[in-house]
């Protein structure tokens, strides 16, 4: 927790290069990539799991072909509780009855 404090409040302060390693020459020299690294995972930790990029979007950053989200929020609360769980393929609501989940829904929007 106080990584992500720290992280916070090095985002609200516009200063995340303050957090790559001083002593690592290839992070020194990619560190326009290092931030944006440090942007993806932040994305994909946002509390509200709603907001977070699916694994086909994050590919897409990493290549280059989308921007990373420009309103995170960097406070990484409690998630949000969904009201149904995937267990193995299959949605499980508040009954613990399961039924199987589309490819679709699976992947997320495309």
């Amino acid at each position: 927790m106080h990584l992500l404090s720290l992280f916070k409040r090095k985002v609200e302060e516009e200063r995340l290069l303050d957090i790559v390693d001083k002593y690592n020459d290839d992070m020194q020299t990619n560190r326009a990539k290092v931030v944006e690294m440090m942007r993806v995972a932040a994305w994909c930790l946002q509390s509200d799991f709603l907001r977070r990029p699916s694994m086909s979007v994050v590919v897409k950053v990493l290549e280059g072909l989308v921007e990373v989200e420009n309103s995170l929020d960097y406070s990484f609360t409690t998630p949000v509780v969904p009201r149904a769980i995937t267990v193995a393929g299959h949605q499980v609501d508040g009954s613990g009855a399961a039924t199987p989940l589309f490819a679709s829904a699976l992947s997320g929007p495309r």
